[in-house]
């Protein structure tokens, strides 16, 4: 375990502040501030991107966390207010609830997780936690948003479901209605081939016929290994009915990228490769998307990734509950942040806010390609009675959390 703790404070709001002519120092009765800890796991050793194109990264939310406390404090420190960031990276295998537990020793009363479904789960479950919230900005398994969700657990990162069903409404907007499907052999990627055909259910959409990919990850440095793939994914998926569209599960990524322009039909590739849906993308641009892509490019020096997006959105979650509400009281923010009027801008065309029933961010995805935004989920003529943001994902009733 590794524990960092850089105070970040005034990173950016002294610099605001300086160039208004405003000062940032605080007033002696000033309150508390509201510290939050941010905590992670490092990358499995063994998990490689499969392009040398995709940079390797072991700051992924983290730095997301970062930006949000000092677009927090940007606005903070006129409202005699404060936020302050902890951080702690736990190795593979390592207690996770000692790292916590140092993260509370440090002041932490509120918690970013970018860990894994079972390690937050033991977070949930640790006694030192007490009544902290944790912010869940790193799984998407819908079990934490269903049969195992928590009162204090909150989910800025959307479920597998969320992002199977903004594709599903595209593609029916598309009218591909007939797929088949490709899935891994991990068992992430056998959850998430369930999530997609859930999805096709609910829109109408039909699964064709379905595979499972056998083979470990490929040698793509092996000599002459192109020449394999051209030759074996064709026939590998020759026998699948006529479809519309070849949807690939894949979630470590460690073969779907080889499927675009290596099919026997030719025919688009979605899912988890080629055409995707995702929270964050770094070729987003509307709504003011690149402010807030050139400022966490000035701090990270690199894109921002979903996982970093979550985080942000974590953390301004408190800033702007703070703010609104003019307190740092734990339950007026959450009480807030829970209400009716709050509404967060998420650079993505619509405001985002909670679901009561999950505590799930309700929020638009996008759909995209490698270097362009497609379109934006919920698609148009797609309505709910309260939202069309939650067509995506399970709705109240389907929901089997029960706080």
């Amino acid at each position: 375990m590794r524990i960092k703790s850089p105070t970040l404070r005034w990173l950016v709001a002294g610099s605001f502040a300086a160039g208004l002519g405003w000062s940032s120092t605080l007033p002696a009765d000033t309150p508390a501030p509201i510290t939050l800890g941010y905590l992670g796991m490092e990358r499995p050793d063994d998990r490689e991107p499969l392009s040398v194109l995709a940079p390797v990264l072991d700051d992924e939310g983290l730095q997301g966390a970062r930006l949000g406390i000092n677009d927090n404090n940007a606005t903070a420190q006129f409202l005699d207010q404060e936020f302050v960031l902890h951080e702690a990276e736990v190795a593979q295998g390592d207690d996770v609830g000692e790292a916590l537990q140092g993260l509370i020793d440090q002041g932490a009363d509120w918690i970013v997780s970018g860990l894994p479904a079972e390690a937050l789960l033991e977070v949930m479950a640790h006694p030192a936690l007490g009544d902290r919230v944790v912010f869940n900005a790193g799984t998407p398994d819908d079990a934490l948003r269903g049969e195992s969700c928590h009162p204090n657990l909150y989910h800025t990162t959307p479920s597998r479901r969320m992002l199977a069903d903004a594709l599903a409404q595209f593609l029916g907007y598309k009218q591909w209605e007939r797929w088949a499907l490709v899935y891994g052999n991990t068992d992430e990627d056998r959850i998430l081939a369930e999530t997609l055909k859930a999805a096709a259910e609910r829109y109408g959409h039909r699964i064709v016929g379905d595979k499972m990919w056998p083979h470990d990850p490929m040698a793509r440095r092996a000599e002459g290994g192109f020449h394999a793939i051209q030759r074996e994914i064709p026939v590998f998926v020759q026998d699948l009915p006529e479809h519309d569209v070849l949807v690939i599960a894949d979630e470590t990524d460690y073969f779907g990228e080889y499927f675009p322009f290596q099919t026997w039909a030719p025919r688009p590739v979605v899912g988890t490769q080629g055409l995707v849906a995702t929270a964050w993308h770094r070729a987003h641009e509307s709504w003011g998307a690149v402010q807030l892509q050139r400022r966490f490019e000035k701090l990270a020096d690199r894109w921002m990734t979903p996982r970093d997006f979550a985080a942000w959105l974590a953390v301004r979650s408190l800033g702007e509950a703070a703010a609104r509400t003019g307190s740092v009281d734990r339950e007026t923010v959450i009480d807030y942040m829970l209400g009716e009027e709050f509404e967060l801008a998420g650079y993505l065309g619509l405001p985002v806010s909670y679901r009561t029933w999950n505590h799930q961010l309700r929020q638009p995805i996008l759909v995209t390609g490698p270097r362009m935004v497609a379109s934006v989920s919920p698609q148009e003529g797609y309505l709910h009675p309260r939202t069309p943001l939650d067509s995506l994902g399970a709705d109240e009733g389907e929901s089997p959390c029960r706080f």
